[in-house]
């Protein structure tokens, strides 16, 4: 899936520069292409999860890599940024518990229960396409590469692919389970973003507005409803 997603990226890249050959206008601070590359990385937290829906904290991280396109309003120091790109995010479970689902609920299971007496790691895996609008405003817009800015926008987002993620030892071999069910994840979500930075580099935080579960994530029998939050840094090109 990576592989594909980075096929996907660089085709858009070599597009982007074979359009920006043909412009002859350039802004200060800024190379020849109609737009550009967000890289983010974030760690990812649950807010009022059920108690063994805890997570590691590196284990659970983000990877967000967007396109977009930066357009001034009017000659303030506001932009308006649409984009698209994709977010792959882990979910590490720190107690090594791991999903379950059955027709009623989806609840989590120690590893003894599930089956695995020698469980190494056990992670939920949740990657999205998404749409990112974001309203900047910049104190040097002629000059981005060193100006101060501060953003706030919306994702929208739809899962394409999801699964749990099992790494266990058995028999003096370490083995690998990717359980693809559809554990009551919702497939659209959508949350609200800020970002503070100079030039290229900045710091978000980003909270989902939707339930990470459809109807919850089950504990001693009553489903619970919570959302996700992403902290973490963001490295633009120019």
């Amino acid at each position: 899936m990576i592989r594909r997603i980075a096929v996907v990226i660089a085709f858009v890249a070599l597009g982007a520069q074979a359009f920006g050959q043909e412009t002859t206008t350039k802004r200060k601070g800024h190379p020849d292409i109609p737009g550009n590359f967000t890289l983010e990385l974030g760690v990812n937290r649950a807010s009022g999860a059920p108690d063994n829906f805890s997570l590691g904290l590196w284990g659970s991280r983000t990877i967000n890599v967007y396109y977009q396109y930066d357009i001034r309003i009017l000659k303030s120091g506001f932009s308006f940024i649409p984009g698209i790109g994709f977010s792959l995010e882990r979910f590490k479970f720190k107690n090594e518990y791991t999903l379950a689902y059955n027709a009623d609920s989806v609840f989590m299971v120690s590893p003894a229960t599930a089956g695995y007496t020698n469980l190494k790691k056990s992670m939920l895996i949740t990657n999205y396409v998404e749409v990112p609008l974001e309203l900047c405003f910049r104190t040097n817009p002629e000059d981005p590469a060193r100006s101060f800015r501060i953003s706030i926008g919306g994702r929208v987002g739809y899962m394409f692919d999801s699964f749990a993620k099992i790494k266990y030892k058995e028999d003096g071999e370490v083995k690998e389970i990717k359980d693809k069910q559809d554990f009551g994840l919702n497939n659209f979500r959508y949350g609200v973003f800020g970002k503070v930075g100079v030039g290229n580099f900045s710091v978000f935080g980003y909270a989902n507005m939707t339930d990470l579960f459809k109807d919850g994530l089950s504990q001693d029998r009553k489903p619970v409803d919570f959302s996700t939050f992403t902290v973490g840094i963001s490295l633009s090109s120019f």
